[in-house]
């Protein structure tokens, strides 16, 4: 029987919660013995070869190219997990949420100490190659339907293998309070 496959993918957030899967330290063995990689950081597999069984999406969505991907992650995926908080709530990334577009893009090309003497000409970067910023930061499950969630930030290693183990062998998910933490 062919093992189950995954694909994984950071939006916009830290990478935090790719280096929580890492974390489950020589169980990494184990876990490949139950589940095949598809498109993965892990694997360096860029592009999806095949439709996945699990999808593991870290980070919220911040500009258009985010949108794609989560987009083709649940197309691709019959199973789509939010991992961590910034894909569920928005994480530090939704702290600009309250301020307009137009302030954030001035502040971070324009007014910034480190863009003053930079930028003389005062010239927002506009380029068909650089993903278009979305008015707010949007938690994934408000672009696709989101299957489950597994807070933290990061989410610890034990709930990540737990979660998996869980979806992989068909078993029902625990999430004991111990492996659940907001630091």
């Amino acid at each position: 029987m062919a093992k189950p496959v995954v694909a994984t993918t950071s939006l916009a957030g830290c990478f935090g919660c790719h280096m929580s899967l890492l974390d489950i330290d020589d169980r990494i063995l184990q876990l490949i013995e139950l589940v095949e990689f598809d498109k993965s950081p892990i694997d360096d597999i860029k592009q999806f070869s095949r439709q996945c069984d699990i999808g593991l999406i870290e980070g919220g969505v911040c500009n258009s190219e985010n949108a794609h991907v989560l987009k083709a992650f649940r197309k691709h995926c019959n199973i789509l997990v939010s991992v961590g908080e910034c894909a569920i709530m928005g994480g530090l990334p939704a702290l600009r949420n309250n301020i307009p577009v137009g302030e954030c893009l001035a502040e971070a090309y324009l007014n910034s100490p480190t863009t003053k003497n930079a930028n003389p000409n005062k010239i927002l970067p506009n380029d068909d190659d650089i993903p278009m910023i979305l008015n707010r930061v949007y938690p994934c499950h408000e672009v696709v339907k989101i299957d489950y969630f597994l807070p933290g930030c990061p989410p610890r290693a034990d709930l990540i293998w737990n979660a998996l183990v869980a979806l992989v062998t068909g078993k029902e998910m625990e999430l004991p309070y111990e492996v659940v933490k907001f630091d």
